[in-house]
């Protein structure tokens, strides 16, 4: 009797164990969120300089000579040697033109666009696209940093101030 309890103590063990670590393949789902956005650079100081210069950002305690981290809320933008990151995704490091994504930053109304586009174009700041109305209802304009990584700076009304 008592081997028969420990027996099924193990069984029920093993079952409870291959559910909560998630054992069946398609139970796997990632939670939606991002921690870390990369970006590979091809000159890590100018980029250092356009961050924190331009955007006025703090680098994280975590950042070392490789890896510039700042923190933002709830996630880290990384910047890293545009070589190696490749190197260590194995792909190649030459990519020119769109890169397929933007990273936007939103503001809570046109006037803060208005305002913080004027503000970045005054420090030298490349500027893509003025402000101006979309095709979404919102109100946007584009900058680029020193690797032509796109940053949408717009005032989202859907948005909820949270």
């Amino acid at each position: 009797m008592k081997k028969m309890r420990i027996f099924s103590l193990l069984i029920g063990l093993i079952l409870i164990t291959t559910i909560a670590f998630g054992q069946n393949k398609n139970d796997i789902k990632m939670e939606q969120r991002v921690t870390f956005i990369t970006l590979g650079v091809k000159d890590l100081k100018t980029s250092i300089d356009f961050y924190e210069s331009k955007f006025g950002w703090k680098r994280s305690e975590m950042s070392n000579d490789d890896m510039i981290l700042y923190q933002l809320n709830g996630i880290h933008i990384a910047l890293h040697s545009r070589e190696e990151l490749a190197k260590d995704a194995t792909v190649d490091s030459e990519g020119n033109g769109f890169k397929g994504f933007t990273i936007s930053y939103n503001v809570w109304s046109e006037k803060e666009v208005d305002e913080l586009i004027k503000a970045l174009k005054d420090k030298g700041v490349k500027i893509i696209k003025e402000p101006q109305k979309v095709f979404w209802g919102g109100y946007s304009s584009y900058v680029a940093d020193p690797d032509g990584n796109l940053w949408e700076i717009a005032h989202n009304p859907y948005l909820k101030n949270e």
